[in-house]
């Protein structure tokens, strides 16, 4: 899929999503049917800068942050007030930097 949202522009898109088809449509039709069926939608991405699509391709950089957030509040339960609450979400956020700029 990354060959599909890293090319230059649309139609190179539809060639590639073409072979994305011919390669891995026999093992998940509804996976090719789906993006067929979307790809107006999906291909309106290509309208913008490369800049600004990388931007929208790499979302899951703040996916993956709220996850890690969310798996240490959840653990919690109930806060006693807000401020724990944000201390905890500090902590977490100090943490997640860390080890995300030492990769």
């Amino acid at each position: 899929m990354k060959r599909i949202y890293k090319v230059v522009d649309k139609e190179v898109a539809e060639i590639e999503l073409d072979n994305l088809e011919a390669k891995w449509g026999k093992q998940y039709p509804i996976v090719i049917k789906s993006w067929r069926d979307n790809w107006e939608r999906l291909s309106e991405y290509f309208q913008y800068t490369e800049e600004i699509r990388h931007l929208i391709y790499t979302t899951n950089i703040v996916e993956g942050y709220h996850r890690q957030i969310r798996k240490v509040t959840k653990n919690k339960g109930v806060f006693p007030n807000d401020k724990s609450l944000l201390k905890l979400v500090y902590l977490a956020y100090r943490d997640i930097s860390k080890t995300r700029w030492m990769n």
